[in-house]
């Protein structure tokens, strides 16, 4: 009798060991996906501009994370260690021509690698212009993109974020939203009643699509955006070239001289408008590289000048 209650007892001392070790684990687990994986839904309840249907959203595939469909705009958060963080933060808008989202390819790979380095990141899951699920199309990307400055701007200290080094950044189409937000940030398009800033502090364009126009724009992007025939008024005024002022944030551009897809003269174009409006400006273009270089090469390669773009401007200190 007595063996046979030492043996209980050590099967349950063991089964106690047993969940201990589980309970850490996913402890562990839960907190790693919580400070890497934060998702926020953006607006929180209503979501302005959007059409009551029944549609399903699509999940990440596995070619680069893609995404079709959005319902429900989100951010995901990767924040900088508290250790390293400068109190920078970038909203990220993945590429894709208004059609998907390169959310992995551009958005995740994107984020980590700029937390590693001291920059909360914030990857923009955007509605796409969706005739099927957004009242106007053509402003359901940049409503999304303002409602994020916002958000992280008003819950800054969540993240150990400085609210005055907020800035925006894109990628091919995700570009062209980007600049939209850092031209077109005082259109009331978006809920504000605290006043908030929407202006970005700082933009970071990656082959950017800028232009609307015939002779620079991607089409594609174009078409789903505004649609295939719109009118001049209508081009001009999504040309960001067009809408820079002396207000536009900093910006810094980077592309590929023998880009294919997305022509380089968008991000030149856009360089010399800033530069006329005595706007800081910075713009790096490779010889080589075509469209979506960042998916092949190293991010030692590119992120590490933007840091340094960065301290030059006064928003990260030396």
């Amino acid at each position: 009798m007595k063996a046979a209650k030492e043996r209980i007892s050590g099967i349950i001392k063991e089964m106690i060991m047993k969940s201990s070790i589980i309970v850490f684990y996913l402890t562990l687990l839960l907190t790693y996906s919580v400070r890497g994986q934060q998702i926020i839904d953006l607006y929180g309840g209503n979501i302005p501009n959007a059409k009551e249907v029944v549609a399903e959203e699509s999940e990440p595939s596995e070619n680069r994370g893609l995404i079709r469909k959005v319902i429900t705009p989100t951010l995901e958060v990767y924040q900088a260690d508290e250790e390293t963080n400068t109190g920078v933060a970038v909203i990220i808008c993945p590429g894709g021509g208004y059609g998907v989202l390169v959310y992995n390819g551009e958005g995740v790979s994107t984020a980590k690698e700029f937390a590693k380095l001291g920059v909360t990141a914030f990857v923009l899951k955007y509605r796409l212009p969706s005739e099927e699920l957004l009242v106007d199309k053509k402003i359901g990307p940049l409503q999304d993109a303002l409602q994020a400055i916002k958000h992280v701007r008003e819950n800054a200290t969540n993240w150990g974020v400085d609210p005055t080094k907020v800035g925006i950044m894109g990628f091919s189409a995700g570009g062209h939203l980007a600049s939209t937000a850092a031209t077109h940030f005082e259109m009331d398009i978006i809920e504000n009643k605290e006043g908030t800033s929407l202006r970005p502090d700082f933009t970071i364009l990656v082959y950017p699509v800028v232009s609307m126009q015939d002779s620079l724009t991607h089409i594609d992007s174009r078409k789903n955006l505004i649609g295939p025939d719109s009118a001049k008024e209508l081009i001009d005024k999504f040309s960001n070239e067009l809408q820079v002022d002396e207000n536009t944030p900093p910006t810094y551009l980077i592309h590929a001289a023998d880009d294919k897809l997305v022509d380089v003269d968008n991000s030149i174009t856009f360089f010399e408008a800033l530069r006329h409006n005595n706007v800081p400006v910075e713009m790096h273009i490779f010889p080589k590289g075509d469209h979506g270089f960042v998916l092949f090469q190293p991010k030692d390669q590119w992120i590490p000048p933007m840091i340094k773009w960065l301290k030059t401007i006064n928003i990260m200190s030396n």
